[in-house]
């Protein structure tokens, strides 16, 4: 019997030698069984969903998700998943229209701080010393200090169900991106520098990121 933590090769199908981990295994259903819970942590880095919103009374709303992501190309399209009936949800149910805002390692501090529960006409621009600037096509302001803005119109907000058809308390708000706002800084003979604007990303646990920085950066051509 080998010793806890372990290794061994094993030969697979084709006869190549294959290393056997030892791997913690869990049902989610049943618990982790760890010191946090480390679902977030492996599915990382995620980018930021830095969302602002008006509410139907011309409240505005700011605030970060960690689930958040782009889904689709034609018409482009973004997301985020709210884990409650929170704010944004609201607001985008009611007027159909929200901004994205790059968060970026200079806007670290301003964007944990809208992080805050407050209440709903609080405004998280003025907690966080950030510009509210107008935008284009919806009646939701940009954070003027963040190099990138997507102005979106919602699309779905779909509530989330688990695999036996529960609903789960959570809301996935998908919009299509109508208008976008680039700090030309960050676009070099006409490509557009992501490491430049070293935006953060989410990790895991409560409050761990990466920066994304231009020396980490690589590039693979897909072989088709």
């Amino acid at each position: 019997m080998e010793p806890p933590g372990s290794i061994r090769a094993t030969k697979s199908k084709d006869n190549a030698s294959v290393t056997e981990k030892d791997l913690h295994f869990y049902e989610p259903k049943n618990g982790h069984g760890l010191k946090h819970d480390p679902f977030n942590a492996i599915i990382a880095p995620r980018p930021i969903g830095w969302i602002s919103s008006r509410d139907g009374k011309s409240n505005i709303n700011l605030a970060p998700y960690s689930f958040f992501n782009a889904f689709c190309y034609h018409p482009p399209i973004i997301g985020f998943s709210s884990t409650n009936w929170k704010d944004s949800a609201g607001n985008i149910q009611d007027t159909g229209e929200f901004v994205w805002n790059l968060a970026t390692m200079d806007l670290a501090k301003q964007m944990n701080a809208t992080a805050a529960h407050v209440a709903r006409d609080v405004d998280e621009f003025k907690i966080a010393g950030l510009t509210a600037a107008p935008c284009k096509l919806v009646n939701v302001p940009r954070v003027a200090e963040s190099p990138v803005a997507f102005e979106c119109k919602v699309t779905q907000i779909v509530q989330l169900q688990g695999a036996n058809g529960d609903k789960a308390q959570a809301w996935l708000t998908l919009g299509e991106v109508v208008a976008v706002h680039i700090d030309k800084a960050f676009i070099q003979d006409g490509v557009y520098q992501t490491g430049l604007a070293h935006p953060i990303v989410r990790a895991g646990r409560r409050g761990d990121y990466f920066e994304i920085k231009p020396e980490n950066m690589f590039e693979m051509i897909r072989p088709d």
